[in-house]
């Protein structure tokens, strides 16, 4: 039996409609040490609604088969099932289905466009592959707010290729610096790759203003937007970006999915990253022969029921509306931002209150190092982020080794929000500031 949304289609999210949104999520009935839970952690990852939950169920009760590889009834029903998801994952980010390849997190959609270009460097796919192809003299271009997953990649890139990596790097207040990205941005420019928004920050990048200076020098641009595309509305096609890849567990969906984004005519003509079974056409013992993207791309079995449960968390969050889970989200930010810079001895990292922003706060209690925040936190039963958040050259720039991180989403109250800044303002006393 399928479980019914707990909200209309539609319906406004304020207090009363989130405390009701909230029944479909099992996890947030939980007590942790004795407290009620206030989960504020779903920029690592998110929590999963009884829908989804189903979905997956659904699937190994019901369809359970292989993909692309059987003619029965069972492998045709799955098979249908695992592209009717790409489809509607493909709606939610404004792509078309063969511009959405699977992958196994965003880490890994990542690596796979610096794979595949380190492969065209290598003459892999040649001549069609050239155009990704880098060598000495050609510069890759990133910002220093960069999650690891889009930074280490690319460091990897270049020493295969030679290629310089350079960066944009920040102002005081951790925003981008536009005039230097102007300035490092070039004839020489092969690829520009950065984060939408910064998961340590909670900044929203100017897309459209990157995208203009990469289209400027004919550079490919790249799109983190792991902590976008479960928050905001996002199309790709109108933001005009070349590559993007997010997560799904960031976005209500289960663990072990992902998705890269690519323009059509790129994946046509990109090498493949992972090789092996379902992605051939013809194999003889010294060459192979691919098939069309995105199928090229995805070797070996898939992650079928995952996707599954992606489409169906997708489902979900059109029930509420992008718009509205937005507009919810930086409610909440702007309570949290404004309740952590009244408290002394604590600062917020990235924009001011008032400023636009993400839902999601780091910060810095004086004289207190971020693990112990989050433990006495946790003691209380708030679930908050600790450490570097996988950004340590970004923490460097702050003057910080690690910070604490609250970030919330769809189903966090202002209550919520509340409990945690009264739990906050205890920290520094009990440490004896």
């Amino acid at each position: 039996m399928t479980h019914p949304y707990a909200l209309a289609s539609g319906t406004v999210l304020n207090d009363q409609t989130v405390q009701q949104l909230r029944e479909d999520f099992p996890l947030l009935n939980t007590e942790v040490n004795g407290k009620r839970l206030v989960y504020l952690d779903s920029g690592a990852t998110s929590q999963n609604p009884y829908q989804v939950i189903q979905s997956e169920q659904s699937f190994y009760q019901q369809a359970n088969s292989a993909v692309h590889r059987g003619a029965h009834t069972l492998a045709v029903e799955s098979t249908e099932l695992f592209e009717q998801a790409r489809m509607v994952v493909a709606g939610f980010v404004g792509a078309q289905e063969n511009e959405i390849v699977w992958t196994a997190n965003a880490t890994e959609a990542l690596n796979l466009i610096t794979y595949s270009f380190a492969n065209a460097s290598s003459g892999i796919g040649a001549p069609a592959s050239q155009p990704f192809a880098l060598s000495e003299g050609d510069e890759i271009v990133l910002t220093e707010q960069e999650h690891h997953a889009n930074l280490i990649p690319w460091q990897i890139l270049a020493q295969k290729t030679g290629a310089t990596l350079r960066w944009i790097p920040l102002n005081a207040d951790g925003t981008l610096n536009l005039e230097e990205a102007e300035r490092l941005i070039t004839e020489r420019t092969k690829v520009l790759s950065f984060t939408h928004v910064s998961n340590v920050l909670g900044c929203i990048n100017p897309v459209d203003t990157l995208v203009s200076l990469a289209r400027q020098v004919g550079a490919f641009v790249v799109l983190d937007a792991c902590q976008s595309v479960p928050h905001m509305p996002v199309n790709f096609h109108e933001l005009d970006v070349d590559f993007a890849a997010f997560s799904g567990h960031k976005m209500l969906a289960p663990t072990g999915i992902g998705v890269l984004y690519a323009k059509a005519e790129l994946l046509a003509n990109m090498p493949p990253f992972l090789t092996g079974g379902s992605m051939i056409t013809k194999v003889t013992m010294t060459e192979a022969k691919f098939m069309e993207a995105p199928t090229k791309f995805e070797a070996g079995t898939q992650k079928i029921s995952q996707a599954i449960a992606l489409a169906e968390a997708v489902r979900y969050l059109q029930n509420i509306g992008m718009d509205q889970v937005y507009a919810w989200e930086h409610e909440l930010g702007q309570r949290l931002v404004h309740g952590i810079n009244n408290l002394d001895g604590v600062r917020s990292l990235g924009p001011e209150a008032g400023q636009t922003r993400a839902g999601l706060v780091a910060f810095d209690v004086e004289g207190v190092h971020p693990h112990d925040v989050g433990q006495l936190l946790d003691m209380q039963g708030i679930a908050v982020r600790v450490g570097h958040h996988c950004a340590q050259p970004l923490h460097r720039a702050l003057g910080l080794t690690a910070s604490t991180r609250a970030s919330s989403y769809i189903y966090n109250t202002t209550e919520e929000i509340d409990i945690f800044l009264e739990e906050l303002a205890q920290v520094r006393s009990y440490f004896g500031y």
